[in-house]
């Protein structure tokens, strides 16, 4: 990829970030940590990855996408309005009563695919849309983000052998691997530290890259699928809160939401990093 074009992201990702720490400011709720460190892989999925055409989100062809670690949602809506799926607007009213955005993904709203957030499911709902386009001899693809911490769910692993055994390599799966659960870190509360290992043995083509390297995810993202008769996982090692100091490997940060000062201070230094891309 032109450099150009991976600071053209890298901008794109950072006025997202804002835009998330904006929504749950103003709605006193929200899911920060978990956001912020899956921004970067949303920004690669929607801006340089996937086939989709937001003036038609029920397109036929489009490449699929499943947020399946659905409490961070704050991220994906932002993701979608600035891809343009609605309007900046509508942003505005999250958290507010009657507005269509819930505190997890819903179908309501155009782009998402599935109502997630029950966690362990959207691989599940995933391997299904990957199968149903490898029998339709179709060219779509399937994306589905997961948690780490949701990487404890019996569900998950029933899928993985199911998409292993149907060979479907139209499948991308992605860990968003900040090490940060809501109760704690990942080794203490569940330990998953032979991922890789795992999924390979299950039958996956498995790879790892710097989830916050926007030129690394989306090469891998891209060319994962060229691998013949493996689903795919990319374990993008990630932090928590990432992109404010004072939010950066802090479990409490899970659902946190910035007060005041906390604000301005994690804007500016948006701001300043902004800044030195002009």
């Amino acid at each position: 990829m032109q450099k150009n074009k991976i600071e053209n992201l890298n901008t794109k990702s950072e006025n997202i970030r804002k835009r998330i720490l904006q929504i749950i400011f103003a709605a006193k709720a929200g899911h920060t940590g978990g956001s912020l460190s899956s921004v970067d892989i949303l920004t690669a999925l929607y801006f340089e990855v996937m086939k989709t055409d937001p003036s038609n989100p029920d397109w036929k062809e489009r490449d699929r996408f499943i947020m399946s670690k659905g409490h961070s949602v704050e991220a994906l809506y932002c993701v979608l309005s600035a891809a343009g799926y609605f309007e900046d607007a509508i942003l505005e009213t999250y958290g507010n009563f009657n507005s269509p955005l819930a505190g997890h993904p819903t179908r309501k709203i155009p782009g998402i695919e599935l109502n997630s957030g029950a966690l362990g499911h959207g691989l599940s709902v995933g391997t299904g849309m990957a199968l149903a386009a490898k029998r339709d001899a179709s060219l779509v693809r399937v994306f589905v983000l997961m948690g780490d911490g949701e990487q404890g769910e019996g569900s998950i692993y029933e899928a993985a052998m199911a998409a292993a055994h149907y060979k479907l390599s139209n499948l991308t799966a992605i860990i968003d691997r900040n090490q940060l659960q809501i109760s704690g870190n990942t080794e203490d509360v569940m330990a998953i530290n032979s991922i890789y290992q795992r999924w390979e043995s299950l039958g996956w083509h498995v790879t790892e890259c710097d989830g916050h390297n926007l030129y690394a995810l989306c090469n891998q993202l891209s060319n994962m699928s060229q691998i013949p008769d493996k689903p795919h996982l990319l374990i993008a090692h990630t932090i928590k809160g990432k992109g404010v100091s004072f939010m950066e490997n802090n479990v409490k940060w899970h659902h946190g939401v910035p007060n005041d000062q906390q604000f301005k201070d994690a804007l500016k230094e948006i701001d300043q990093r902004l800044s030195l891309t002009i």
